[in-house]
Parts: C-alpha cells; structure tokens; sequence
C-alpha cells in the first residue's frame, strides 16, 4: 500500500519498525566487515604498492615484467564492480572460508576489491617522495629493506594515512552493497528490512548510522595526518 508524504514523515519521527536490537546487530556486522577488511587491505595493498614503486623504477628486463604483471592485476581488480566480484569469488570465497553469506563470507571480496585500490594510493604517495631523499639512502649503502622502512614508508607515512582513510570509507559502501546479497550489516537491514517491507524509518537509521561510520573514520583519518605531517 502506498504511503501519503505525512504518513511517511510521521513514520520517521516515530519510528515505529525500528527494532533496536536488530539494528545494533547489524551496526556490529558492519564494524566488523569495515575493521576486518581495512587491517588485510592496508597489509596486502602496502605490500603491493610497494613492489609497484620499486619495479617501476627497476632498469632489469624481470622487474619490468614483474611490474607489468602486478599492475595489470592491480588495474583488472580495480575495475570489476564490487558487486559483481562478490559473485565472481562466491566458489572461492566457500572454499577458504566455508560458507559464503554472513559477515564473514563477504571479507574474501571486500579484501580483493580493496587492496589493488589502495596498493595505487601507497604507489602514488611514494612517488612524492624527493627523489634525492632515496638516492642519498641508496648512495650511502643502505639496502633495498632499509630504504623501504627507513626512507619510503617513514616519508611516505601520511600520504599512507590519508589513503588508508579513503580507502576505509570505501570499504564501509562496500559493505553496504555486501548487505544487499547477504552479509548481514546496515546494508541488509535497509534493503531487506526497510526496502522490502516499505519501512522508510528502518531505511533512514540504517542511513544515518552508516553516514556516522564514515564521519568518524574521516575525522580520525584527518587528526592523525594532522600529526604524522610535519611539514
């Protein structure tokens, strides 16, 4: 039935459909997801960036094919719609973690989706680095290992920071979008709750706790470049 414009508004106010319990159960899933999936895409995406930058700049015949190799991998993740890779790992995803639905079935594509995003951002933050910075490490002897812990992860730290937070807002859209199919979370508590049952009020709580997450996220991500920056 088809709800009048006042009868909506009333709806929110009230809020009659909201259950709370659900919805605090639903805020937990998407931390999870959200927590979960930013830690294995700042490893996984740090450490890829990182050989992207070093092989780009490699003067041998194997790291150029290495390079050429990552990126292409990096750039084919890139583009596959998040909700299409889901379904694309599904046989995957039932293999490493045994189940595919739920919070935890959806970590496998939220990591995948992600990573390649972010190894770009770690990638392009250190190629800001001054040039003679890494020249002086190298020409003083310092290994390949200590120019990377030393020189381009110290230098490179809130560009790193910055995209980790993009990458984190992201992550919680993602998993949104997750919702919708069956993992659980705000996203599956606005479709399957709110949407399909026309209750606008479950759709609006779902909406704002989401907009919540993300503030958060940013401010923090904000305080600490603000400290890390020292220029």
């Amino acid at each position: 039935m088809n709800k009048s414009f006042g009868d909506i508004i009333t709806e929110m106010v009230t809020m009659p459909n909201v259950k709370w319990d659900a919805v605090i159960e639903a805020l937990n899933e998407t931390l999870y997801m959200t927590v979960i999936s930013t830690l294995f895409t700042f490893v996984f995406g740090l450490i890829l960036g990182t050989l992207l930058f070093l092989t780009s700049k490699g003067t041998t015949k194997t790291s150029r094919i290495f390079y050429s190799i990552v990126s292409f991998i990096v750039n084919l993740f890139r583009a596959i719609p998040f909700i299409i890779l889901i379904l694309l790992l599904l046989p995957f995803t039932d293999i490493l973690l045994g189940t595919i639905s739920g919070p935890k079935g959806a970590l496998p594509a939220l990591i995948i989706g992600a990573a390649p995003f972010y190894a770009r951002l770690v990638e392009i933050g250190m190629k800001e680095i001054d040039k003679g910075v890494i020249e002086a490490a190298v020409s003083m002897g310092a290994s390949t290992w200590t120019v990377v812990t030393k020189v381009l992860l110290k230098e490179s730290l809130p560009a790193l920071v910055s995209g980790l937070t993009v990458t984190a807002i992201a992550l919680v859209g993602s998993t949104a979008i997750a919702g919708v199919i069956g993992a659980g979370g705000l996203g599956n508590l606005a479709y399957l709750t709110g949407f399909t049952r026309n209750q606008n009020d479950v759709i609006l709580v779902s909406t704002i706790l989401i907009l919540v997450i993300v503030f958060v996220i940013q401010f923090i991500g904000d305080i600490l470049v603000k400290k890390i920056d020292k220029r």
